[in-house]
């Protein structure tokens, strides 16, 4: 479990005098404990990574808004708080597997042939839930829904 380890790696950080890596991870266990008082009790493994992937979510938008605005140092700082993040994610699913998974969900799905654009855009939301619950967190949802619209066309 992430939390049971994080005050572990926050040392090690200090010992190495690693600022970025410390202020990154003491940032997580804020957020941690965040969500353990709203939740009101110890979060557990899936927990846990929705609140990294929140916080990961997170720094991938201030990328964009900053390299829009010309902040490329602010830009890169928080690519650098990403990549600490992404440490505590589980590995994400390959583009084959999640084309497979997105076949399947559309079978599953029974979607009607030859159905009307309103009809496909309902579908597309059930696609989109039964890949994410079968991917249990190994793919990104903008990714998924992306996917998923380039198969219902």
């Amino acid at each position: 479990m992430i939390a049971d380890n994080i005050t572990k790696m926050i040392g090690e950080a200090l010992k190495a005098h690693d600022e970025l890596r410390l202020s990154t991870l003491r940032m997580l266990s804020s957020a941690l404990n965040y969500g353990f008082i709203e939740k009101q009790h110890k979060l557990n493994d899936e927990e846990e990574i929705a609140v990294v992937k929140k916080e990961a979510k997170m720094r991938k938008d201030a990328i964009e808004a900053y390299e829009k605005a010309g902040a490329i140092a602010r830009a890169d700082k928080e690519r650098q708080e990403l990549k600490i993040l992404q440490e505590f994610l589980p590995v994400e699913m390959s583009d084959e597997e999640l084309k497979k998974l997105v076949s399947e969900a559309i079978k599953m799905a029974d979607l009607p042939a030859g159905a009307t654009h309103q009809a496909l855009q309902a579908g597309m939301g059930k696609v989109i839930g039964l890949v994410m619950a079968k991917a249990k967190g190994r793919a990104d949802g903008s990714k998924v829904a992306q996917l998923v619209k380039s198969h219902l066309g």
